[in-house]
């Protein structure tokens, strides 16, 4: 069990939002090994009671699920160090910090003061942040914890892969973690369990059952605030290339024949490659782009309601990126088990309706929806609440914590895993650069680009 947590970005809105609530929810449960410390660190010029009101208030917005007393517990325990992750010297001081700087009983029943060193940060600082922990030499048994998106590119996945493995050395995969969220959702995780379990189940039917497998990912939240990160990204990086691949990977895969977590990344992998690479003109006809115009978010899903404006408007964005703010993708695998069903993926930001999810078209006219909001009856949802929505992602993001701190893998991307999604999207990226694709618009708070008969027959959805 590692026994320390060193939090790189702990001032930003992931840290706040999602990891902060995830471990006082954690906390609560009982489930953090006894003497647990955390160090959170970032660029800004905290102190440790400056940095602990900062985060009493985002887990006063972002975990009124969690209860007060195990809110007030976690910050408490704060500690906070300011960091400048290109300077090694300055990050060889933190992880001193995080190994020897906890309470005493962190010292006695954790003795190995293994380290996780989570990089909550934008995948531009990635490569510094992994050299500067390599010369800082983290203790033994001590992991690195990589957010997604897993770089910016294929050729930018492979490189930090290598860093990876240089810094790492001897102790290999198992002292990285590539952190995808959304395998630590429940829904997905019983999904798994159920092929497992029953290899006639709502996949193992495959191309004889299923016309269509629809991969959504639809927000009814804006941009809110996230200019910084989200017009470099877009949707395609941002939700795409990550969990909707992650999701595909795991509806599509062989039912493992048992409960390792090799096998399953195995299964995993050989799934990725089994996608169909597309080609100039499949990018043109299988693929969509398009971004909101100034409009009225939806009154769900943790959306406000309120008016906002036109997505190239909002401030940070840069519209000569020409970042998209919705992408569709229709794929096909060149496995005989899957013939003739068609893998629809589509992500969007303020949209009329908030849908996370997988549905399975059938031959026969039926549909099975497994919604990743409502783990109660897997019904579609009616536009979740705002706590809804949080316990949600934090409930995921604890599991991913927990795997962390136990020393699995098993809800980890291993590194030929973030490259073969990278090679599905690549085609799709340049295609898109090179204008094969035009940017179509569509209102916020719509159900997204109006899509012709034509167009519909093309992509395999509904016109």
């Amino acid at each position: 069990m590692i026994g320390s947590l060193l939090l790189f970005g702990a001032s930003g809105d992931l840290a706040g939002r999602y990891l902060l609530p995830a471990l006082a929810a954690l906390l609560d449960a009982g489930r953090l090994p006894h003497g647990f410390a955390l160090l959170c660190a970032s660029r800004e010029d905290y102190d440790d009671e400056s940095f602990r009101s900062h985060a009493a208030e985002r887990l006063r917005r972002h975990a009124s699920h969690v209860p007060t007393g195990a809110r007030e517990a976690l910050v408490a325990s704060l500690r906070y160090r300011s960091v400048d992750l290109t300077d090694a010297d300055s990050v060889a001081r933190v992880v001193e910090a995080a190994a020897h700087d906890g309470t005493p009983s962190a010292r006695t029943a954790l003795p190995t003061a293994s380290t996780a060193a989570y990089l909550a940060l934008p995948p531009g600082l990635f490569a510094a942040a992994v050299r500067s922990l390599g010369q800082a030499k983290l203790p033994a048994g001590s992991r690195i914890v990589i957010e997604k998106p897993f770089g910016a590119s294929l050729e930018d996945a492979i490189a930090l892969n290598a860093l990876l493995r240089r810094v790492c050395g001897a102790a290999g995969e198992r002292a990285i973690f590539r952190v995808d969220h959304v395998l630590g959702m429940s829904q997905l995780q019983g999904l798994v369990e159920s092929r497992s379990a029953d290899q006639n189940g709502p996949a193992a039917g495959h191309g004889e059952r299923i016309e269509q497998v629809e991969i959504l990912w639809e927000e009814t939240l804006g941009l809110e605030g996230r200019a910084g990160y989200y017009d470099t990204a877009g949707a395609l990086k941002d939700v795409m290339q990550n969990h909707l691949l992650q999701i595909l990977s795991l509806v599509a895969m062989e039912p493992p024949a048992s409960a390792g977590e090799r096998t399953l990344r195995d299964g995993k992998v050989a799934a990725l490659g089994s996608v169909r690479s597309l080609g100039p003109t499949e990018v043109a006809s299988r693929t969509r782009r398009a971004r909101y115009t100034d409009g009225r978010l939806a009154m769900t899903g943790g959306a406000p309601g309120q008016a906002v404006p036109a997505y190239v408007d909002e401030r940070g964005v840069d519209a000569a990126r020409d970042t998209e703010t919705f992408a569709e993708i229709t794929l096909e695998l060149d496995d005989p088990r899957w013939a003739g069903t068609r893998f629809l993926l589509r992500a969007g930001k303020a949209m009329a309706q908030r849908r996370r999810g997988v549905s399975f078209h059938f031959r026969t006219g039926k549909r099975r929806w497994v919604d990743f909001d409502s783990p109660a009856d897997g019904t579609p949802e009616a536009g979740g609440t705002p706590g809804t929505r949080r316990e949600s992602e934090s409930s995921a993001y604890a599991r991913v914590l927990l795997d962390i701190l136990s020393d699995g893998s098993s809800l980890s991307v291993r590194g030929d895993e973030a490259e073969a999604a990278w090679r599905i999207v690549t085609p799709v990226l340049q295609g898109w650069a090179d204008g094969r694709v035009p940017m179509e618009h569509y209102q916020a708070g719509s159900s997204g680009p109006p899509r012709t008969a034509a167009r519909a027959g093309r992509m395999g959805g509904p016109p």
